[in-house]
């Protein structure tokens, strides 16, 4: 079993940035591909990025490409999202996820989720 658990959420002015970071347990973290999605209110949980297990490949949601970045640190089982340029359209709560095989963008395809951190964006 993993557990994952977010930080980093608040409240940002329009152009500003987050940073956003989700701790895994168990000693097996390098072993799964790291994913990190959102939901709106009254929305679908859609895909933000992703990073493959060796953290040499990422994908990006045409919406934040360019803007954000994921990243991993495997010797502190920790995965990361920089987030630059913020809109207020990127407000949602964010989760992390974690997937046993692969590292696809389809929520119904990852294996373990944290509770979700909030990112409000004002303008």
């Amino acid at each position: 079993q993993v557990q994952l658990v977010e930080s980093g959420g608040g409240s940002v002015q329009a152009g500003g940035s987050l940073r956003l970071s989700c701790a895994a347990s168990g000693r097996t973290f390098s072993s799964y591909g790291m994913g990190w999605f959102r939901q709106a209110p009254g929305k679908e949980r859609e895909f933000v990025a992703a990073i493959s297990r060796n953290g040499i490949f990422t994908k990006y949601s045409v919406s934040v490409k360019a803007r954000f970045t994921i990243s991993r640190d495997n010797s502190k089982n920790t995965v990361y999202l920089q987030m630059n340029s913020l809109n207020p359209e990127d407000t949602a709560v964010y989760y992390c996820a974690a997937e046993v095989e692969g590292w696809g963008t389809a929520a119904d395809d990852m294996d373990y989720w944290g509770k979700g951190t909030l990112v409000t964006v004002s303008s």
